[in-house]
């Protein structure tokens, strides 16, 4: 019973116990992180799809279509003509009518 006694009154060493310590930190950060991404791919997955491009788009003849793009409201069609000039047409979300034009000069 002595022996017991004695073994119960050591006490574990200051590094043992910051590793302790250390060890239940990065347990509790490892499932607040699982958690996280959890929810945010739930959440990401649950969210409606974007929204998708027209089946067609307006654009000028003798420009070929080299970059599209979709903002809140607006399209942005990016293309080229036969001589290499590039413009930016922007156009409502629907590709049918070209409300705005860009030329996008290069730089000398």
């Amino acid at each position: 019973m002595a022996d017991s006694d004695k073994e119960a009154t050591v006490k574990e060493p200051a590094s043992l116990r910051a590793l302790r310590r250390l060890v239940t930190v990065l347990m509790v950060v490892m499932i607040f992180g699982v958690l996280t991404v959890t929810g945010l791919m739930a959440y990401r997955l649950t969210a409606p799809p974007p929204p998708l491009f027209p089946e067609s788009v307006a654009v000028p003849a003798g420009e070929r279509v080299i970059g599209l793009s979709r903002g809140t409201g607006f399209l942005a069609i990016v293309t080229e003509d036969g001589a290499g000039q590039a413009r930016v047409h922007i156009a409502r979300p629907e590709g049918t009518e070209i409300l705005q034009t860009l030329v996008i000069e290069a730089s000398p």
